[in-house]
């Protein structure tokens, strides 16, 4: 027996646990290792996202359909999450187009299942991850109505990009009469209290049809390379 934290533990089940938790980390290596062989040649790329539980006649699994056709015909690879819903439209828009089709699938208790629509099919267990995937590659985010998967993936790059552990990339949100409420609490809450700068808020733009997503991508690379720079380089081997 072993005492910690005034408990007393049995060896062999300490053992046994950590066994278990050193033997995790050959799964997530194998996890990068296969996300960066599969991604490394897709730039450039755009990471889209949304809701899971959007159905396909509705407006936001259409305009994510469209929008990723445009961005699949004018070179891009698309990177969805490999899901249904808004996932599923970026993946059959971006597989009608030019350019390949990614799904980063994750296992989940319930809702995820993978689509049809993925020309690059990766796995993943750990969200953490997935989560790499989609920032290290993508030359742009673009962020549709969706609910805290879509939040977390959205505040995940915008501190990436403010704390500079990643290069600045356009963030485009998708829908301002769904976005504007979040964005004006960003303002009158985060803002006001300090939290953030309001500068932060130039990290995002807000666009409503696939036409202007497209061209707010491009309008932002007008004066540097959608390759990353050497120090940019450097700073994505460490995010």
């Amino acid at each position: 027996m072993i005492e910690t934290a005034g408990k007393r533990i049995d060896k062999r089940v300490a053992d046994a646990q950590l066994q278990r938790e050193s033997w995790r980390i050959f799964q997530i290596m194998a996890e990068f290792v296969e996300g960066f062989e599969k991604l490394c040649m897709i730039r450039p790329s755009v990471s889209v996202f949304g809701s899971s539980r959007t159905l396909p006649d509705d407006p936001w699994y259409i305009k994510a359909e469209q929008t990723s056709r445009l961005l699949s015909d004018a070179g891009f690879s698309v990177v969805s999450g490999g899901g249904p819903g808004i996932m599923e439209a970026a993946n059959k828009g971006a597989q009608a187009g030019k350019s390949p089709s990614i799904g980063v699938n994750i296992e989940l208790p319930r809702e995820q299942t993978k689509n049809e629509y993925q020309d690059i099919s990766l796995n993943f267990r750990h969200f953490f991850a997935r989560k790499v995937m989609f920032v290290k590659y993508a030359s742009a985010y673009v962020v549709l109505p969706g609910g805290f998967g879509t939040l977390d993936e959205l505040a995940e790059i915008l501190t990436l990009v403010q704390t500079g552990k990643t290069r600045r990339i356009p963030i485009v949100l998708v829908g301002t009469e769904f976005w504007s409420p979040l964005l004006d609490w960003f303002r009158s809450t985060l803002i006001a209290r300090g939290t953030i700068d309001p500068n932060d808020l130039d990290l995002m733009q807000l666009c409503d049809e696939p036409e202007d997503i497209v061209k707010a991508i491009f309008d932002h690379y007008e004066t540097r390379s959608l390759e990353p720079s050497e120090a940019e380089q450097e700073i994505l081997l460490e995010l």
